[in-house]
């Protein structure tokens, strides 16, 4: 379950929109979030990245620790 709270204006054309088609304000919501969501997941969880770098290996310790031979 999920409500959320949106500007007046674009609570109006969602209804607009939900009325006009036939559908449900939900129906639209969730296809929002579900064509968006993937992208919204890479921006910030590289954003999260950048901000909180982990431990970063050279080849040459990737190969050492996996025994690897170029």
């Amino acid at each position: 379950m999920l409500a959320i709270r949106l500007p007046q204006e674009i609570e109006t054309r969602l209804a607009e929109l939900a009325v006009k088609t036939g559908r449900t304000k939900t129906f639209y919501a969730r296809e929002a979030i579900l064509k968006h969501l993937d992208e919204m997941e890479d921006k910030y969880l590289a954003i999260n990245r950048l901000e909180n770098p982990g431990k970063r290996w050279t080849l040459d310790e990737l190969e050492q620790d996996f025994d690897l031979e170029r």
